[in-house]
């Protein structure tokens, strides 16, 4: 598994543990954020495909979960092994799905805005998306890397 497959859980999950606010009609206090920041780092920690060496410097925040750590990266990585292990979809069964789900929300949903924000994190993380998308046998097979470039500079150019 590659840093790119963790930028779910790292730019969703992270920000949704830190920032309740966001999906609950709640306030968060600072001890509140203290702690939430903690779970996050855990959480982040727990994604993490480097090794963090710890000490006696080493923050207390690191230092709370730091044995639980290693139990925590196994699952991460039982999950993706899992999900690896899952049978491959088809497009057109995705696309189908995703027709449906069009469907049913088309009245919820900016795409405009939707697409801005996508384009916004493909081009910041441009180079590890086609360094990651070149790593891969059937990215490699679709051209996906030479494609996002593509969009990427037809899309800077119409900004």
């Amino acid at each position: 598994y590659s840093a790119f497959s963790y930028s779910l859980p790292l730019r969703f999950w992270v920000n949704v543990i830190k920032n309740p606010q966001f999906v609950f009609d709640i306030h968060k206090g600072s001890i509140t954020d203290a702690c939430l920041s903690v779970v996050a780092q855990t959480f982040m920690d727990s994604c993490s495909t480097s090794e963090h060496r710890l000490g006696k410097d080493s923050p207390s925040n690191k230092l709370l979960y730091a044995k639980d750590i290693p139990s925590y990266k196994n699952w991460v990585e039982r999950y993706y092994a899992d999900i690896a292990k899952l049978p491959a979809i088809s497009d057109q069964d995705m696309n189908a799905y995703l027709a449906e789900q069009s469907r049913l929300h088309a009245t919820e949903f900016n795409m405009l805005s939707a697409l801005n924000e996508i384009y916004s994190y493909v081009s910041k993380y441009s180079e590890e998306l086609i360094g990651a998308l070149e790593q891969d046998e059937q990215a490699r097979r679709q051209r996906l890397a030479y494609k996002v470039e593509h969009l990427i500079n037809a899309m800077s150019i119409e900004s």
